[in-house]
């Protein structure tokens, strides 16, 4: 799902959950810029998604159309299925680094990174019987967890064996 899709999605949950309010506060309370709010409605007005009508001044109501809710649920299952498959992408990278730990010997690490994507590995580890150490250690490999990218951090004195290296 592209980043302005999910805005989409954003705003209209918003206009549902709010349907009379302000542009301004439908902008301040998703971080976007007044002016792009007013693309988005100016733009589903003439699709059909939402009828528009003035309450005061600077207050309107908006108000979804059955158009503008089919509209809403198939962005929400674009946006579920991207999730899905981002999910799927970073579990199957983190069991990938998990069996080369594994295949190292060891039988622990330590994660880093305090998102969604840690959570991710946390749980991953947890179904291939993994433990996670609570503190960083030097004795540990450490899986990083940062950007949507996940890297393996080896001890330092760890000597691997790589798969058909024939130099010993």
């Amino acid at each position: 799902m592209s980043f302005d899709n999910h805005h989409e999605l954003q705003l209209m949950d918003a206009v549902a959950a709010q349907p009379e309010t302000s542009q301004a506060a439908l902008a301040e309370q998703l971080g976007i810029a007044v002016g792009t709010v007013n693309w988005y409605l100016k733009k589903w007005s003439k699709k059909g998604y939402v009828k528009v009508s003035r309450v005061s001044r600077w207050r309107w109501h908006y108000l979804l159309t059955p158009q503008g809710l089919a509209e809403k649920s198939r962005l929400t299952r674009k946006y579920i299925d991207a999730s899905l498959t981002l999910f799927r992408r970073i579990r199957q990278e983190a069991q990938t680094l998990i069996q080369e730990v594994e295949a190292a010997g060891f039988n622990s690490l330590v994660i880093t990174g305090d998102t969604e994507l840690a959570d991710i590995c946390r749980l991953t580890c947890l179904e291939r019987k993994m433990t996670v150490a609570k503190a960083v250690s030097s004795q540990l490999p450490v899986l990083v967890a940062e950007s949507l990218q996940l890297q393996l951090i080896w001890p330092p004195q760890t000597q691997l064996q790589i798969p058909g290296d024939q130099s010993e």
